[in-house]
């Protein structure tokens, strides 16, 4: 552990900063939406900081001003002023028994405040409460109210596979939210925060004044840590990170940006690391996949799986219009969207010219552990997929024994029960894709993405094996190794040091595994034919 108190799982800024805990100063962005006065929306992946975010805005409107001395906002306000705060959290509640469970959510929300600002016995329903405890709190306080609402769409987040439910939790929301359109006189300010935006669903079609700053430049920095935030912040903890782990500085703050950085909320912005994972990185003082542990996103697999989603356009990029990039529907269209809203994919690139984003993985914490869970959930049907372990593929060949690997390749196809195999080349290239990408973990490996690359290099300690593939009737194991010698797919590695190993195979479609294979080893100075 650190010598200084990291705040995993802290999310009351109260707590955080009467503790004594780390915080990472967003208090500037605060002063700026409450300048501003707008009603906000935000959405950000799970485990990212928007509950912290919404109970620092809580303790702003509160006029805690002895709470936020040192940080950027104390040299910004001057009047801290108090108003009435309605915080609603949606965290509450386990959602699995529909709509019950989320009226039983919001009315424990709102008992807790009309505990203060009181309830007329003829509101009845959700949206009529909260209504009438916006008027009374304003006209009693004298102040114009402030209303935060936390993972406003769990409900809908929990229920994703069950219709029925969606269709009644939809219509519950967006007449409950919709009154803080019509009590908009006497609100000073509001922002719900969530994953999704659901725009398609109707969930804030009576609430269109909302300005959703997800992807907007100026907040891309609201939530997470940036490159600047985790050096100014944590050096000591850098210091103390390289020490335990027998890693340099720079080592150190290289195997952060590839486990845990790459998040881009907008266009031209710079990467965002995962704060539930840097954290618990400092608190535990080693390397692992935290924020991806802390829940499987089964759904999200399910939908995949559903919608035939065809896995190789992670290995290249996927495109997606920017009209669309947030147009999630709740009962079919392309998974694609909550794909990027729950932090699975993010912004890699932008196209101006067809003003289209290029998503992908934002790290490996994300690209291996949603690749593990992908894989078996995904069908294939390869009786204990975990049993094959992918690090075994790897020890065969730091061990330079590319037969062994060839071998247990095989076995790996033919274990795929026969009725699960379509025997078409896309089959093959999609478990290809799967096994290769996560051998990833355990050593350098590129996973063809475009025409003119071979299928795949794997770099080991002393050789680099270069490898490609056919599909019986399309070409055989020479037409394989003539291929790596006439595209030069060999060329980038000559100067390496490193012995060259090419390896051509062919899968065969009756077999449904490696029919052949031939592997041919160059010394380390040579240069390809």
């Amino acid at each position: 552990m650190t010598s200084r108190k990291m705040p995993v799982g802290i999310q009351d800024f109260e707590k955080l900063r009467s503790n004594g805990y780390v915080y990472v100063d967003k208090t500037a962005y605060v002063y700026k939406l409450a300048r501003e006065g707008l009603p906000y929306f935000l959405g950000r992946p799970r485990r990212f900081g928007k509950s912290l975010l919404i109970s620092t805005l809580k303790a702003y409107f509160l006029g805690r001003k002895e709470l936020f001395a040192g940080l950027a906002i104390a040299e910004l306000e001057q009047d801290w002023i108090k108003y009435p705060v309605f915080h609603i959290d949606l965290n509450v509640e386990n959602y699995s028994r529909g709509l019950a469970s989320l009226e039983a959510g919001l009315d424990t929300n709102l008992r807790m405040l009309e505990e203060q600002w009181g309830r007329d016995t003829a509101e009845t329903t959700p949206a009529a409460r909260l209504y009438g405890l916006i008027y009374r709190a304003c006209k009693k306080a004298q102040r114009k109210v402030v209303v935060l609402i936390d993972e406003y769409d769990r409900p809908l987040l929990q229920t994703m596979d069950d219709e029925q439910a969606q269709t009644a939790l939809r219509d519950a929301l967006k007449g409950f939210y919709g009154v803080l359109k019509a009590a908009d006189p006497w609100l000073r300010f509001y922002l719900l925060t969530g994953v999704t935006t659901f725009s398609q669903v109707s969930v804030f079609s009576d609430l269109n004044q909302l300005v959703d700053i997800s992807m907007d430049r100026e907040f891309a920095g609201i939530c997470g840590i940036s490159s600047q935030e985790l050096t100014g912040t944590f050096d000591p903890e850098l210091h103390e990170l390289a020490e335990k782990n027998g890693l340099s500085y720079d080592g150190t703050l290289e195997e952060m940006q590839k486990r845990y950085n790459g998040y881009h909320f907008a266009k031209n912005t710079g990467g965002m690391y995962n704060p539930f994972s840097v954290l618990n990185t400092f608190f535990r003082g080693e390397f692992a996949y935290y924020w991806f542990k802390t829940g499987t996103p089964t759904f999200l697999l399910k939908k995949l799986k559903d919608a035939r989603f065809n896995l190789l356009r992670f290995a290249g990029g996927i495109s997606v219009s920017s009209a669309s990039i947030d147009d999630y529907r709740g009962n079919g269209g392309s998974p694609v969207p909550i794909l990027y809203q729950s932090g699975y994919l993010t912004i890699k690139d932008y196209n101006k010219q067809f003003d289209e984003y290029i998503l992908g993985f934002p790290n490996e914490e994300v690209e291996y552990g949603f690749l593990n869970e992908l894989a078996p959930f995904y069908s294939f049907g390869v009786p204990d997929w975990q049993g094959f372990f992918v690090g075994d593929f790897i020890k065969d060949l730091q061990r330079n024994d590319t037969e062994a690997f060839m071998v247990r390749l095989r076995a790996f196809f033919a274990a795929i029960p026969y009725e699960l195999n379509d025997r078409s080349e896309r089959f093959y290239q999609t478990v290809f894709y799967l096994l290769f990408t996560l051998m990833g973990q355990y050593t350098a490996v590129e996973v063809r993405s475009a025409a003119g690359r071979a299928d795949a290099v794997i770099m080991g300690p002393d050789t680099v094996y270069v490898f490609e593939f056919k599909l019986a009737g399309v070409g055989g194991v020479e037409d394989a190794l003539e291929q790596i010698d006439g595209k030069g797919y060999l060329i980038p590695y000559t100067v390496s040091g490193k012995r060259l190993v090419k390896a051509g195979a062919v899968f065969g479609k009756e077999s449904r595994t490696l029919d052949e294979w031939k592997t041919v080893t160059l010394p380390a100075s040579s240069s390809p034919p």
